[in-house]
């Protein structure tokens, strides 16, 4: 699978996240190379679990928000954690695994452009790595968040969605449950995942940090 080439404002093609989330899991063992951080990456609180219930049944949003029109992403801010990072489209790779930011970049974020766009409804994903050889990079914290914290993402037609976290949770790249992480919900939300689990050296991070957020505003 290779991404197609479009236009900066024409919406892409929806994705079946059913399928292709078995092939983006392998692609966001983002970071084969992690360095010794005493104690590493904080890992999601059990608290912070994305409550039970039905795929296709949305959390609560606000009475009357609309979904936004296409745009892509231009830049991610999670104030909790102090990231406020530019933000590049990425695709997949020739193995068909989405593609992260340049490693060398710690404070880069990307969106997948072949899906939906943050405000668009649907589930729209951004990624970035935990950490790179110099040091924690742009989602090294994510782990850390909490239920009721707020995400917000700058698009390129001047828009900024804004979303609400309902749920922290780290899955083994073995068993990762891509339905119910990539589902369309009926409403715009947002996944923001990097690496997380336990490390070595032989295999790099053995799961992933995901982040569900729904969007409760725009300006």
């Amino acid at each position: 699978m290779s991404p197609k080439d479009f236009s900066v404002f024409e919406p892409r093609r929806r994705q079946p996240w059913g399928v292709l989330a078995l092939v983006m899991l392998s692609g966001l063992a983002m970071m084969r190379n992690g360095v010794d951080v005493e104690l590493g990456p904080p890992q999601p609180a059990a608290a912070a679990r994305p409550d039970t219930r039905p795929i296709g049944v949305p959390p609560s949003t606000p009475d009357g928000l609309e979904p936004l029109p296409y745009a892509p992403a231009s830049r991610v801010k999670i104030p909790a954690i102090d990231v406020a990072a530019p933000v590049i489209d990425v695709g997949l790779d020739a193995d068909g695994w989405i593609e992260a930011p340049p490693p060398q970049d710690p404070n880069l974020a990307g969106w997948y452009q072949n899906g939906i766009a943050p405000g668009q409804r649907g589930t729209a994903v951004v990624v970035g790595h935990v950490d790179n050889t110099a040091g924690p990079a742009v989602f090294y914290g994510l782990g850390s968040l909490g239920k009721g914290q707020h995400i917000e993402v700058e698009r390129y037609d001047g828009r900024v969605a804004v979303f609400e976290i309902y749920g922290v949770e780290v899955y083994s790249k073995q068993n990762f449950p891509g339905v119910q992480v990539y589902a369309d919900q009926g409403v715009p939300e947002l996944r923001v995942i990097t690496c997380g689990g336990g490390y070595s050296r032989a295999s790099g991070y053995e799961g992933n940090v995901v982040v569900y957020a729904r969007m409760v505003g725009s300006r």
